[in-house]
């Protein structure tokens, strides 16, 4: 049997700070070549990311896993009880960066797809895609991916994200969508002047005032059957000005947007390029507005993906799981575009804190689970 708890301490020994590869892929690159995958590196723009196979190339029953070796920076590292990248156990935990996020996760699925075809071939393929840039843009990582299967023919008829998406215990909670979100800068300009000469100066600041009001108090929907309401967020305000006797010249503020599946983020930029062109008529001054988009909202519907996944689940747990599309953006994002997609991995709130950690049986819970969908799966 494939030990994850091993495979998650050696991942974690690896310090593979986005973009840093840190030796995670290549480790994953001989542990999978060893099982028989057929592995390829498929790196763009600096980034380090591993496709691997089992089994034959186009095969219409082909189940994906989808996961990241790349972590978050550690902070102060005199804050942690435990080394960073050293792996230490304490009472039952196993302590680095990237022990929930999400090298257990990836420890889990390439142990379980191990097991299944060395024990037990399935009539199938199976097939890993594992990135370094997801805590970073994200913008060489599984996108590279997909365009690199897109080019040589390869395709999952289904796959599952290996993020943290429980809660409060293995099992409570799987991810069958996300909001969307985007981001807006705004520019206000006016006119410097003297603040004892309001007539010779436009100032920005009520400019920008307005346009945070009317952007935070607007109501974008009630939300869905699956998503909560969509928000607007002000995140910045920043002019700038040591000065109490000078009209500032311009001002800058934030948004961030998360969003539900009525919404898309080229609608959105309407929405708030009309607010912006508003408030510069009504002020007179001058707005300009450039936007991100990180993804678009998506929801894989219940049905036999889900249903795989929680019945699985609840073998292996008891637990019947919610399906939820709360959270922040994941890969699943880009994955989602290629085949039906949903996440499923450990309980997350230790992920990027000083002394991140996994509860180390959850990790021989998690690939049990792996374990039990990949065979029903195959068993079908």
């Amino acid at each position: 049997m494939t030990d994850p708890q091993i495979l998650t301490a050696e991942l974690v020994r690896c310090a593979s700070v986005t973009p840093e590869e840190g030796g995670a892929l290549l480790l994953l690159d001989k542990v999978l070549s060893e099982a028989g995958f057929a592995c390829t590196r498929v790196d763009r723009g600096g980034v380090s990311n591993l496709f691997a196979r089992w089994g034959a190339q186009g095969h219409p029953r082909t189940f994906g896993f989808n996961g990241h070796t790349d972590v978050v920076p550690i902070g102060d590292e005199a804050a942690w009880t435990h080394p960073p990248f050293g792996a230490e156990e304490a009472e039952g935990w196993l302590y680095g960066r990237g022990a929930t996020d999400m090298k257990s996760g990836v420890a889990a699925f390439a142990a379980a797809a191990i097991d299944l075809v060395r024990d037990a071939p399935p009539d199938g393929a199976i097939i890993l895609t594992i990135t370094g840039d997801e805590e970073g843009d994200a913008v060489d990582g599984t996108t590279a991916l997909l365009d690199w299967m897109d080019s040589a023919g390869e395709r999952m008829s289904v796959c599952i994200v290996g993020e943290p998406t429980c809660p409060e215990q293995i099992g409570d909670m799987i991810k069958i969508g996300r909001r969307g979100s985007m981001s807006a800068w705004f520019t206000v300009k006016g006119k410097q002047g003297h603040s004892a000469y309001l007539h010779k100066a436009l100032n920005p600041m009520p400019a920008v005032a307005l346009l945070a009001h009317r952007l935070s108090s607007h109501v974008l929907d009630e939300g869905t059957d699956h998503f909560d309401p969509s928000t607007c967020s002000v995140t910045t305000i920043d002019t700038g000005n040591p000065a109490t006797n000078v009209i500032p010249a311009e001002t800058r503020m934030t948004a961030n947007l998360r969003f539900n599946d009525l919404h898309t983020g080229a609608s959105l930029t309407e929405w708030l390029q009309a607010e912006a062109d508003k408030v510069a008529g009504e002020t007179g001054t001058r707005i300009e507005m450039k936007v991100k988009i990180s993804g678009e909202a998506f929801l894989t519907p219940p049905g036999e993906l889900s249903g795989l996944v929680s019945r699985a689940v609840t073998a292996e747990t008891g637990l019947v799981p919610e399906l939820s599309t709360t959270g922040g953006t994941s890969d699943a994002r880009f994955v989602k575009s290629h085949c039906p997609v949903v996440e499923f991995g450990l309980v997350g709130h230790r992920m990027h804190q000083v002394d991140e950690r996994v509860w180390i049986e959850d990790i021989h819970a998690l690939k049990r689970i792996y374990g039990r969908i990949l065979r029903d799966y195959f068993a079908q």
